[in-house]
């Protein structure tokens, strides 16, 4: 559709086209067809959806239809918006990853999208379980703007369980989806919505992914469209950060604080590192800082702790109450992760 909007001049345009002109563009008998006769209570239901409160459909054409978008070879012909249609003209991050992260990358997750809501930018993801929603949450836990990409019609939410997420969302930022409000969340939808989490964005920064990650599509569509990646480095035993690696040795931006993202994006300078400078940990006793080089990043079982210090399990129990009540570790399914 986006190639016909360029080819005639407008949609109006491809409407009054003749048969033949359609045709020379490579558009099959039944696609002239449903232009010639399109479905009077498919167009019906939608307008009526547009009315209802909070709810838009702005087509490539509009003057509210973000500039940025328009710039990617593809461009979605109409967006359905459900909350503010003008935070999509904001400045925006993309910030993608795994479903199924560590504990630790949930925690970067949140505090990176926090901070970068802070700095004014306005935070875009696809929804998803793990990774997408913790981005969400961060920046709705600060007040910020958070912008949802769906791969389905708004009138569903996928995953269902992040239905009072997506209700967050609406009232502090917006859905968005180029299907129609009734559309199902079919596999093939979702490969194809990156494109716009990318293209809506200044850049693309990917939180744990494995090396068959779809984040890894996004960046890739990202650097199709001109924009920056960054990636978070982890733990080299970690499967679900092998695709970060592998982005940053093709060229990504790597990210340890919020100014390596700001300073490529030229917005702003002010400095948040993952790990917040004014923090102040409890002093440790010999024994709890020795359990505590023990623990991993990544969720370390209670067996391995007993194994690698050398102490009880009782003392290990005891003293990892006191690691988790002073902020240095949390838990997690099947043991402990480290914070700090």
């Amino acid at each position: 559709m986006s190639f016909l909007i360029k080819h005639f001049g407008g949609i109006n345009a491809i409407f009054q086209a003749n048969e033949k002109d359609l045709t020379a563009c490579g558009l099959k008998s039944e696609v002239i067809r449903q232009l010639r006769q399109p479905d009077a209570k498919l167009i019906k239901s939608q307008l009526l959806w547009s009315q209802q409160p909070n709810q838009h459909i702005i087509t490539l054409e509009h003057e509210i239809y973000p500039s940025i978008l328009k710039t990617i070879p593809d461009p979605p012909p109409v967006l359905f918006i459900k909350g503010d249609p003008l935070v999509l003209s904001s400045p925006q991050l993309a910030m993608v990853g795994s479903r199924r992260p560590s504990p630790g990358g949930l925690k970067v997750a949140m505090e990176l999208a926090a901070a970068l809501s802070r700095c004014g930018l306005i935070i875009t993801s696809g929804l998803a379980n793990g990774i997408d929603g913790a981005c969400h949450r961060g920046a709705l836990s600060v007040t910020g703007k958070t912008v949802a990409v769906l791969g389905c019609g708004l009138n569903r939410t996928y995953p269902p369980s992040h239905r009072v997420l997506a209700d967050q969302i609406v009232q502090n930022g917006a859905l968005i989806s180029e299907f129609p409000p009734d559309t199902a969340p079919l596999a093939g939808y979702f490969p194809r919505r990156n494109r716009i989490i990318s293209g809506i964005s200044q850049g693309v920064c990917v939180i744990e992914a494995g090396l068959s990650s779809g984040s890894l599509i996004t960046a890739a569509l990202a650097l199709e469209q001109a924009r920056e990646v960054f990636a978070v480095p982890g733990s080299i035993l970690n499967p679900m950060t092998r695709g970060c690696h592998y982005l940053i040795q093709q060229g990504a931006k790597l990210v340890t604080c919020v100014e390596d993202i700001l300073s490529e994006l030229k917005h702003g300078s002010n400095q948040w590192c993952i790990i917040p400078s004014n923090h102040q940990p409890v002093e440790l006793d010999s024994h709890c800082h020795q359990l505590l080089q023990c623990v991993g990043f990544e969720s370390t079982p209670m067996d391995l702790l007993v194994q690698r210090s050398g102490f009880s399990i009782a003392q290990v129990t005891e003293w990892m109450v006191t690691l988790e009540l002073n902020g240095y570790v949390s838990s997690s399914p099947g043991g402990y992760h480290r914070l700090l």
